[in-house]
């Protein structure tokens, strides 16, 4: 089973920036869709960012479109998140998420099939 480590959380203050990477174990060459998704406390996992893998279209939700971008390094079998422009509200726990589905709706978590541990983000005001 592929493994998913992300790395890159911590403290920034509002309006910083932070970059998030999800490494996999092995080269993902059988995923479709790598997303992120985050949960913040008493909250449910929401929707981030995903791109598919070998054509790498992107998408974004609306609460994150124009501060977060996400990217790819098929080298590295890594995938990015940078995220500028940190809000409060963006803190939370994010997870890296993989599906080797084609059909995979990239919005729902639950159709993702392997997840990484996750890395705390907070923004302080």
């Amino acid at each position: 089973q592929v493994q998913l480590v992300e790395s890159g959380g911590g403290l920034v203050q509002t309006g910083g920036s932070l970059r998030l990477s999800c490494e996999a174990s092995e080269r993902p060459f059988s995923y479709y869709l790598l997303g992120w998704f985050r949960q913040a406390p008493g909250k449910e996992r929401e929707f981030v960012s995903a791109i598919t893998w070998s054509s790498s279209n992107t998408y974004y939700s609306e609460s994150v479109k124009g501060r977060f971008t996400i990217s790819k390094d098929n080298a590295k079998n890594t995938v990015y998140l940078q995220m500028n422009s940190l809000k409060a509200e963006d803190t939370a726990v994010y997870y890296c998420a993989a599906s080797r589905l084609s059909g995979t709706r990239w919005y729902r978590w639950a159709e993702y099939d392997d997840w990484g541990q996750g890395t705390q983000v907070t923004v302080s005001s």
